[in-house]
């Protein structure tokens, strides 16, 4: 059987597409660098119907902590505005990390973004010039040169969630940075 040119375009293009989500994926799930640093940044995400935390902010949001138990910055920048459901992404994320045992003196709160663009720049008036910027693995990649515009050093560390949620979102993140590029905003 005999595959047409198109065909072939079309298996080229979905495999190269899957070979740079994966690639995503595996650049975000790397050990973070020792610090210290001014700040963790917990990129916002998703508020459930019910106020709570999404799981993947949850994961983000277990892992800044952890980071911060590590002693490797002195506070926790978290953000994310006001989506389809109160509170706001942030304060969402901050209730998380209160119950984690974060004291609240030790926890920002950038409340207004709602984009990875919008985190970097609103957050660039709290954090400090050096950041590890906290979000999924796939994400890491586009967050760290959306950060990088606005911070002197910003490193990204990625959450790891499920296999079904991290493929879908590091196809779709294969979009979004092209996307991102298109409108010079890498």
């Amino acid at each position: 059987m005999r595959i047409s040119r198109r065909a072939r375009l079309i298996l080229l293009t979905l495999t190269a597409w899957a070979g740079c989500a994966l690639a995503l994926d595996r650049y975000g799930q790397r050990t973070p660098p020792p610090g210290p640093w001014d700040a963790i940044v917990v990129a916002g995400c998703r508020v459930r119907p019910d106020g709570t935390a999404s799981l993947a902010l949850r994961r983000r949001v277990e892992l800044g902590v952890a980071l911060w138990q590590q002693g490797l910055a002195p506070r926790i920048v978290m953000t994310g505005g006001l989506g389809d459901h109160a509170p706001t992404e942030a304060q969402a994320a901050a209730d998380v990390a209160r119950e984690l045992g974060v004291p609240r003196r030790a926890i920002l709160l950038e409340d207004r973004s709602t984009s990875t663009e919008e985190n970097a720049r609103n957050a660039a008036t709290i954090a400090g010039p050096r950041v590890l910027v906290v979000t999924d693995a796939y994400h890491v990649a586009r967050a760290e040169r959306v950060f990088g515009r606005y911070f002197d050093e910003a490193v990204g560390v990625g959450s790891v969630g499920p296999l079904d949620a991290r493929t879908r979102g590091a196809l779709r993140e294969v979009a979004a940075i092209g996307w991102y590029g298109v409108r010079g905003r890498l």
